[in-house]
């Protein structure tokens, strides 16, 4: 961190900063290390998609509701305490996991419903202290190596986790990597007790940034954009995965996947944050969003290892174009709205409620079809109509109009949690 710091010039990193990035960072290669193979845990119990789609249905649904509820004490309570909950309610997760062990498909709801509020807590605490512990000179230094431990964690945890897990018998290798992502998180709760306590102040008011959107016709259209973008999400981010242990039975095969994705993702995310500019926005979110679609296709027409592998390489050089101008309209909508510095937090958390209306309306379609037709029949035909999500939000933002860029600050805040979202998408 020295070295990175001495290259970024003579700038002040104070220690909560620092213990911030900390926490970022066992967060990050915890939940690359274990993330992953959660999904392919429960198949291998179950071999159901059921089972799986209930698991992720539960997550979706209880994070915006604990975002709400998170947002309200990040201005009523403490920062600290909402950001300390998440990575308790990450580190009962995992240890609940370890605890259930091969009964694990039995309790897939209850493990959904807890790491869906641990992500509630965590992402909305993070994002508020983010802005809270660093200043202008320091939000670079700040977001680069956070960025940094993100991508790498991205890169090396699921192939290691890959590896371990393919070199062990039964369910072993999945036992001592649920077992490391606990206690990093353990780690993570430790680093949060030397936080500074931040005292919090002003009232809540989700209704009155919920219905803005009625008066801010950006607003929303931006808000039926990322419902949009959720019905992707939520089959894609199992679905997926499960498809590459079918087609190899190998978990690390599912980590070479995801190398191929995050490294891609990796090198254009880099040059994308360099040469998108705003007025190519528009035509950037167009080629990356139906790039992202016609992706489908490939594995449609000839599901293999090798066609997946190539979908990998074609999304992880996708969603940054998509991605990288979609997230910077996003915060300049937000920074354009009503009241945007004063009620920065309710925006996030409306924004987060429509995502994962999407999220879970599109695993409510999955679970209907597969229950009226074989899931070998319907999931081809739900990837082609649900997959159309990112392509469809072109439609939503081509029309919005910006006067000038308000909120670089928060457009960054939030950018490595869209890179972390993306994983097996």
């Amino acid at each position: 961190m020295k070295k990175l710091q001495s290259m970024l010039g003579d700038i002040e990193i104070d220690r909560d900063l620092k213990l911030l990035l900390t926490i970022g960072g066992l967060y990050a290669l915890a939940t690359f290390l274990s993330n992953t193979f959660v999904n392919i845990f429960l198949w291998k119990q179950s071999g159901q998609y059921v089972d799986i789609a209930l698991y992720n249905i539960s997550v979706y649904i209880m994070q915006p509701l604990v975002f709400i509820l998170a947002g309200r004490w990040a201005k009523k309570v403490d920062r600290v305490i909402v950001l300390r909950l998440g990575v308790i309610f990450f580190a009962v997760f995992y240890l609940t996991v370890l605890l259930v062990g091969e009964q694990a498909s039995t309790y897939n709801i209850m493990l959904g419903a807890l790491l869906g509020i641990g992500s509630g807590f965590y992402w909305l605490a993070f994002n508020v202290l983010t802005f809270e512990v660093t200043e202008p000179e320091t939000r670079d230094f700040f977001n680069g190596f956070l960025g940094l431990m993100q991508s790498f964690g991205g890169m090396i945890g699921p192939i290691l986790a890959g590896y371990v897990i393919s070199r062990m018998d039964n369910f072993q290798g999945y036992t001592i990597i649920f077992t490391i992502s606990f206690f990093l998180f353990a780690l993570a709760v430790v680093s949060s007790m030397f936080l500074k306590r931040r005292s919090a102040e002003g009232s809540f008011s989700f209704r009155r940034i919920l219905m803005e959107r009625k008066n801010n016709h950006d607003w929303r259209k931006m808000l039926y954009a990322h419902t949009f973008q959720g019905l992707r999400e939520g089959v894609f981010f199992f679905v997926i995965s499960v498809w590459i242990f079918i087609a190899t039975q190998s978990e690390f095969a599912l980590g070479t996947f995801n190398l191929i994705f995050s490294g891609c993702s990796l090198i254009v995310y880099f040059l994308a944050t360099r040469l998108i500019k705003p007025h190519m926005r528009k035509w950037a979110i167009f080629i990356g969003g139906l790039s992202l679609y016609m992706a489908i296709y490939l594995i449609l027409i000839h599901t293999s290892y090798t066609t997946l592998l190539i979908y990998g390489a074609i999304i992880g050089i996708s969603y940054p174009i998509f991605t990288v101008p979609y997230v910077s309209m996003t915060f300049d909508v937000i920074g354009n709205a009503w009241k945007a510095g004063e009620m920065r937090i309710e925006y996030i958390v409306v924004r987060e409620l429509f995502v994962n209306m999407g999220r879970v309306a599109s695993i409510a379609i999955f679970l209907i079809s597969v229950n009226l037709f074989p899931a070998e029949t319907a999931i081809p035909y739900l990837l082609m109509v649900l997959g159309a999500g990112h392509f469809i939000v072109y439609f939503f933002v081509k029309d919005i109009k910006l006067h000038g860029v308000t909120s670089k600050s928060i457009n960054e805040t939030n950018s490595v949690k869209e890179l972390a979202d993306q994983e097996n998408r």
